[in-house]
C-alpha cells in the first residue's frame, strides 16, 4: 500500500505560518499598548508633581508671582493634553491588541480544524492499512492451510 499523503499538507503548513505571524503581531500589541501605559503613568507622575510643587509654593500665607501662576497654568494645561492625547493613544493600542488576538483565534480555530481533519485521516489510512494487512494474511493462511491439505 502506498504512503500516507495528506491532501491538505500545503494548507496546513501555510496556516502554521500564519499562527506565528498572528502570535508574533499579538506580542508586538502587546508590547505597544505596555509602552502606551508606561508611558501615560508618566505623564499622570509629572502631573501630580507639578501639583505637589504648586501646593507647596502657594502654601500658607505665601505669595506667588503671575509669572510664575502663569507658567503652572500652562504647564498643567500641556499636562492635560498630553494625558488625553495618551489617552486616546492608550485605548487604540488596546483596541489593536484585541483584534490581534482575535485574529490569532481566528486562525488557531482553522488550524485546530485542519489538524483534526488530518488525524482523522490518518485514522482511515491505518484501518485501510490493518485491513489490507489482515487480508493479506487471511489469503496467506488459506494458502498454507491448502497446501497442508492437499
Amino acid at each position: 500500500m502506498k504512503k500516507f499523503r495528506f491532501k491538505l499538507d500545503t494548507l496546513l503548513k501555510v496556516t502554521r505560518m500564519n499562527k506565528e505571524q498572528a502570535q508574533v503581531a499579538l506580542a508586538l500589541a502587546v508590547r505597544e499598548q505596555e509602552e502606551a501605559r508606561e508611558q501615560l503613568q508618566e505623564y499622570l507622575r509629572e502631573m501630580a508633581q507639578g501639583q505637589q510643587d504648586y501646593a507647596e509654593l502657594t502654601g500658607e500665607g505665601k505669595t506667588i508671582s503671575l509669572g510664575r501662576l502663569t507658567t503652572f497654568n500652562s504647564f498643567f494645561n500641556w499636562k492635560r493634553e498630553q494625558i488625553e492625547a495618551q489617552m486616546r493613544l492608550l485605548l487604540a493600542k488596546q483596541t489593536a491588541r484585541q483584534q490581534k488576538l482575535q485574529e490569532l483565534v481566528a486562525v488557531m480555530n482553522k488550524l485546530k480544524s485542519i489538524e483534526q481533519l488530518r488525524e482523522k485521516r490518518l485514522r482511515q489510512y491505518m484501518a485501510e492499512l490493518l485491513q489490507e494487512e489482515q487480508k493479506q494474511l487471511d489469503e496467506i493462511g488459506g494458502q498454507l492451510y491448502f497446501r497442508s491439505q492437499g
